[in-house]
């Protein structure tokens, strides 16, 4: 299938297609007649892509991804810790927030439970 083709199925701009092929994330693809022409098993590739960078995952780390197993490892390892750490500020967020929804303080910083739940972390 062409470029565009590709970019049709799977919902990815040609441009990220040839960004990704640059960066060593997707394979070189065939030529017929100057033009890229993809096998189908481009378009799932492409949704992998797409799952890691849903996932939080950077473009290095998506290169270290694909890489030998223990540098993959190694990389898994310090980015599960990362979402990990994540959740966690995310939980607190979350509690401050829902605080503020039924504080009536009319200033949140002078709130003592605001004060006291910003302390703890």
């Amino acid at each position: 299938m062409t470029i565009g083709q590709l970019s049709k199925v799977t919902g990815v701009p040609a441009s990220a297609i040839r960004f990704w092929e640059r960066h060593g994330l997707l394979p070189a693809p065939e030529r017929l007649s100057g033009q890229r022409r993809y096998a189908p098993e481009a378009a799932e590739r492409i949704v992998v892509l797409r799952k890691y960078q849903h996932a939080g995952l950077t473009l290095r780390e998506i290169k270290d991804f694909q890489r030998a197993q223990p540098h993959r490892q190694a990389m898994i390892r310090a980015k599960i810790t990362e979402i990990e750490q994540r959740m966690v500020d995310l939980r607190h967020a979350t509690q401050l927030l829902e605080h503020a929804l039924q504080c009536g303080a009319e200033d949140i910083v002078t709130c003592p439970k605001f004060r006291e739940l910003t302390a703890r972390w």
